[in-house]
């Protein structure tokens, strides 16, 4: 069976912008590299305790985060609610996943955390 056009992009290793927002409500968009699980709606961004999208996050953390891949004229964007999680095995995941779409592993500075996106709108252009 042929995979949608959407998740074969989403496969593709590009970077991508993740946009959360600050206690004042400003947003805040950072470049990251990230993971699709399509099967369960998520995507997985590896970052530390300490950057301002996980302080972001603490501050709110019901609210919602956009990550937006580009490649040229064609985009998509993943919108969602984001949690932030240091536990092991999550963040075992979150690696084994990174490494798998970019081969190689990702930084490992003391205070890694897996930022987890429950996905449940995404838009697109040219996909």
């Amino acid at each position: 069976m042929k995979r949608p056009l959407t998740e074969t992009f989403l496969d593709e290793p590009h970077i991508a912008t993740l946009t959360t927002l600050r206690p004042d409500g400003s947003p805040h968009s950072a470049p990251v590299r990230f993971t699709w699980d399509g099967d369960a709606k998520l995507a997985r961004v590896m970052t530390v305790a300490s950057s301002r999208k996980v302080r972001n996050l603490t501050a709110n953390p019901s609210g919602r985060v956009a990550l937006c891949q580009v490649a040229g004229f064609r985009w998509i964007t993943l919108e969602g609610t984001a949690s932030v999680s240091a536990d092991p095995r999550r963040v075992a995941e979150g690696v084994r996943r990174y490494t798998n779409r970019y081969q190689s592993p990702p930084p490992n500075p003391p205070g890694r955390v897996v930022v987890e996106i429950a996905v449940d709108h995404l838009t697109t252009l040219n996909i």
